[in-house]
């Protein structure tokens, strides 16, 4: 049944070998001072090029947009240099990479963005969030959101350029496309979900006007480097970072319809993955793909079993595995091969350099 997974597929002008992805992972290892992305990096990346598709971590598209310590940017020179060496590193392993452009809104706090106060939708806080900061020990310290400061006009449309030139920005870094994260209660989701946008003007209110940021966002970056290369994330059903949508299936399926009017390469869909989670509405992926032409991508509680089953009844094109990719950089042979999966160590996720990073190993090699 698995090898549903490892029939190619074409992503635009990219022929994928299989259908596993590598979803986005911060690992908070940028290199200081500036965020950037750095030799490390570039070899874990590598290792994961047998993926159909990596799409790198989370990557903000300006100091504003950074929601803990040490994530890379994509916004200075130094930063779209860095990411050379992993565009390079994966492509030299005939793998293939999107850049995940990362604007946080709310979900961070005024010692990660040079003491400013962050910008949302709506000057609404996020109730019971923690972001980390660097406070000057090596080990992420914890602190709670503060309340940010509702956007003006001038503040959407600034942003809305800050994600054009990124979009940019990573085609120069060598990046195959970019990934939108409009999920996980991030800005773009902040005007997504009613409970989170309380705005009386043309970005708020209505689902139509609620989606509207997020195709302001999205028609820049495909003016900019062609709808071929630009997907988009989304997560209707999380509650994550204090982001909730009153009528999530209505909305997700209006913005899966808007997305495809835009004729955006891919949706990748995060489902919920924690134990007691909700499952995802029986009509909701049906509807989905009813309204949406293009590749769909899901991730969530997926192992291969359930992966493969999801192709084979056309509800989904490609499957993310997430967590077995930190501990499995030859996760596709080891899928392929039924051999059993390494647990990764959950105390080096975040921060910290190669251990638990690349110091995993093959199947093989194990």
């Amino acid at each position: 049944m698995n090898n549903a997974l490892f029939q190619p597929i074409k992503l635009g002008k990219l022929s994928l070998k299989n259908r596993i992805v590598m979803p986005p992972m911060t690992r908070s290892r940028a290199s200081q001072p500036g965020n950037v992305a750095n030799d490390i990096m570039a070899e874990y990346y590598a290792q994961r090029a047998s993926a159909g598709l990596i799409i790198a971590e989370g990557t903000q598209i300006s100091a504003m947009g950074q929601g803990y310590a040490w994530t890379p940017g994509i916004y200075t020179p130094e930063q779209i240099l860095g990411w050379k060496k992993t565009t390079d590193a994966v492509h030299g392993k005939g793998g293939s990479i999107f850049a995940q452009l990362w604007h946080v809104g709310r979900v961070t706090h005024p010692d990660n963005i040079g003491g400013e106060q962050p910008i949302s939708s709506s000057a609404l806080k996020a109730e019971n969030v923690k972001v980390f900061v660097d406070n000057g020990t090596g080990e992420p310290g914890f602190v709670d959101v503060v309340e940010p400061r509702e956007m003006t006009k001038d503040d959407i449309q600034h942003v809305v350029r800050e994600y054009r030139q990124a979009a940019l920005n990573a085609i120069e870094a060598g990046f195959d496309g970019i990934e939108l994260h409009a999920a996980n209660g991030y800005l773009i989701n902040q005007f997504i979900d009613s409970e989170a946008n309380n705005r009386t003007d043309e970005y708020g209110g209505s689902i139509e006007n609620r989606l509207r940021f997020l195709g302001d966002v999205v028609s820049a970056m495909v003016d900019a480097i062609g709808a071929d290369r630009v997907g988009v994330r989304l997560a209707p059903f999380t509650s994550l970072n204090g982001t909730v949508d009153a009528t999530p299936v209505e909305t997700y399926t209006a913005a899966a319809a808007l997305l495809n009017t835009l004729n955006v390469v891919y949706i990748h869909i995060a489902e919920v993955d924690w134990d007691d989670a909700p499952e995802t509405p029986k009509e909701f992926k049906p509807a989905v793909r009813e309204a949406y032409d293009g590749v769909l991508i899901y991730a969530g509680r997926y192992n291969d079993e359930k992966g493969a089953q999801a192709i084979v009844d056309g509800v989904s094109d490609m499957i993310g595995f997430g967590r077995p990719f930190v501990a499995n950089p030859d996760l596709p042979n080891r899928i392929k091969n039924g051999y059993p999966l390494a647990q990764h160590n959950p105390n080096t996720l975040f921060g910290g350099a190669e251990e638990g990073l690349t110091d995993y190993s093959d199947y093989s090699q194990a």
